[in-house]
C-alpha cells in the first residue's frame, strides 16, 4: 500500500507570507516613519507598536471563528483590509492617516495570519507547511531590504511593498476551504481546547521569547550605525544577507523534519539564539556585527518553525497554533521599545546580557511542553482519536463507530500461572515517558 503524496499547500503558504510581512519588515518600517515624518525615534516605535498589537489582536478575536466565516472569506476580508491599510499609510502625507492605515493594515495582516495558522494546523505535516511559510517571508523580505534603499526616501516603500504583497494573494484565496464547521457556541468551543495546560504554558512563554527576539530587531540598525560603524547602505545589505542565511536555516530545518523531535530544536536552538543576542549587541565592528545578525538570523527561523509546529500539534482545528501567534504578537509589538529603553539606560551590550538571561529562563517551559506533548495521540475536536480512526488530509479524523457488544467475562486464572509483563494497551503512554 502506498503512503498518499502530501501536496504543498501553496495558498497556505501564500497566505502566511502575507501575514508574516509587516513584522519581518518591522525596523525598516518604524525607520522611515522617523525619517519620513515629524516622529521621534519613540512615536515611530509606537506605532509599530500599535501595528503589531492591532494583528495580534485579531489573532486573540478570531481564533476560533474561522471554522464558522470561512477561510476563503476570512482571508479575503484580512488581505482587503492589509490592501486598503498600508497602502493608503504608503499614500498619506500626515501622521494621523498613516497611523491609522498602519493599524487597520495590522489587522488585516493578522487576520491573514490566523487563517494562515489554523490551515497550517490541519495539514498532514504542519512543520513543514510553516518551514515553506517562513521560506517565503524570509526570501520576500531580503529582496525589500535590497530592493527599498534604491528607491528613494520616504515612508511609503515598505509599506506599499506589504500592500502588494496582499493584493497578489489575493486570487490564490479561491482555492481555500469555505465555511466547514457548523455554528458552536463560546462554552462549546472552551470546552473543546485539547491541551489546556500545555496550551496555555506555550502561550506564556511566546511572548516573552518573541520580545527579546524583536528587542534586539527593533535596535540592530542603530547598532550597526552607531556601535559598529557602518553605513546605512551597508546595514541594509547585512540585514538582506542575514535573511538570505535565514532561508537556509528554513531549508535545514524542513530537511530535518521530525528527525530530533521539537525539544531539541526548540531548548538547545533558543539556548544558541541567547548566546547569538549576546554576541550581536556587542559587536563593535562590521565582521562581528555581521557574524552574529548571520548566525541569529539562521537559527531564529529554525526554533520558529519548531514552536509553530508544535502550537498547531496541540490542536487540530489551529486555535492553539492562532492563540500561540497572537501572544507572539503581543511580544513583538513590546519588543522595539524594551530594545530602545534598555539600550538607552544600559547600553547595547548589557541589553544583550538582560535579553539573553531571558531566553535561557523562557527555553525550560518551552521544553518542557515539547517533551510533554511528544508523542501524545492526536486530538480532533477536543476527544482523542481512537485506534483505527482514519485521518484525514484536512486534519480531523473520521472515527469509527464503536457498537459495544456484551461478552461473558471468563474466569480470571491464577496471577502466578503467567508472566505479568503483558502487551501494552493500545494508546497506553510508554513507560519512558516519551
Amino acid at each position: 500500500m502506498f503512503a498518499p503524496r502530501t501536496t504543498v499547500p501553496w495558498p497556505v503558504v501564500a497566505l502566511f507570507t502575507a501575514g508574516y510581512l509587516a513584522p519581518y519588515l518591522l525596523p525598516t518600517v518604524v525607520g522611515r516613519l522617523d525619517a519620513g515624518l515629524p516622529l521621534s525615534a519613540t512615536e515611530a516605535g509606537a506605532v509599530g507598536s500599535a501595528l503589531l498589537l492591532s494583528s495580534a489582536s485579531a489573532g486573540f478575536l478570531l481564533a476560533s471563528r474561522v471554522e464558522r466565516i470561512g477561510a476563503r472569506t476570512l482571508a479575503r476580508i484580512g488581505l482587503t483590509l492589509a490592501v486598503l491599510g498600508y497602502g493608503g499609510a504608503a499614500l498619506a502625507g500626515d501622521v494621523p492617516a498613516v497611523v491609522a492605515g498602519a493599524v487597520l493594515g495590522g489587522f488585516g495582516s493578522g487576520t491573514a495570519t490566523t487563517v494562515a495558522a489554523t490551515r497550517i494546523a490541519a495539514q498532514p505535516d504542519p512543520h513543514r507547511a510553516s518551514t515553506l511559510g517562513l521560506l517565503g517571508v524570509s526570501a520576500l523580505a531580503g529582496a525589500v531590504y535590497l530592493t527599498v534603499p534604491h528607491l528613494g526616501a520616504g515612508h511609503g516603500q515598505p509599506l506599499a511593498a506589504i500592500a502588494l504583497t496582499a493584493l497578489t494573494v489575493w486570487p490564490l484565496t479561491g482555492r481555500l476551504p469555505g465555511r466547514t464547521a457548523p455554528v458552536r457556541t463560546r462554552t462549546e468551543d472552551r470546552a473543546r481546547l485539547p491541551h489546556l495546560r500545555s496550551g496555555l504554558v506555550l502561550a506564556a512563554a511566546m511572548p516573552c521569547w518573541s520580545l527579546v527576539q524583536n528587542s534586539l530587531w527593533g535596535v540592530s540598525g542603530r547598532i550597526g550605525l552607531t556601535q559598529a560603524h557602518l553605513t546605512e547602505t551597508a546595514v541594509g545589505v547585512v540585514f538582506a544577507v542575514a535573511l538570505g542565511a535565514g532561508l537556509m536555516g528554513v531549508l535545514g530545518a524542513s530537511a530535518l523534519g521530525a528527525r530530533l523531535g521539537r525539544a531539541v530544536p526548540i531548548g538547545a536552538g533558543t539556548v544558541l539564539i541567547a548566546g547569538c543576542v549576546v554576541a550581536g549587541a556587542s559587536a563593535t565592528g562590521p565582521v562581528s556585527f555581521a557574524a552574529g545578525e548571520i548566525a541569529w538570523n539562521v537559527l531564529y527561523p529554525i526554533v520558529l518553525s519548531y514552536l509553530i509546529g508544535l502550537a498547531a500539534s496541540l490542536d487540530p482545528r489551529g486555535r492553539w497554533a492562532v492563540l500561540v501567534g497572537s501572544a507572539s504578537s503581543l511580544g513583538t509589538a513590546a519588543g522595539p521599545l524594551t530594545g530602545s529603553v534598555l539600550s538607552a539606560q544600559a547600553g547595547f551590550p548589557v541589553m544583550g546580557l538582560v535579553l539573553g538571561a531571558a531566553l535561557l529562563v523562557v527555553a525550560v517551559p518551552m521544553t518542557a511542553v515539547a517533551l510533554h506533548t511528544s508523542g501524545r495521540p492526536v486530538l480532533a475536536g477536543g476527544r482523542p482519536v481512537l485506534a483505527g480512526a482514519v485521518r484525514r488530509r484536512g486534519g480531523s479524523s473520521a472515527e469509527h463507530q464503536v457498537v459495544e457488544i456484551a461478552v461473558e467475562a471468563p474466569a480470571v486464572p491464577d496471577r502466578g500461572a503467567y508472566d505479568t509483563a503483558g502487551p501494552r494497551r493500545a494508546g497506553a503512554a510508554p513507560g519512558s515517558g516519551k
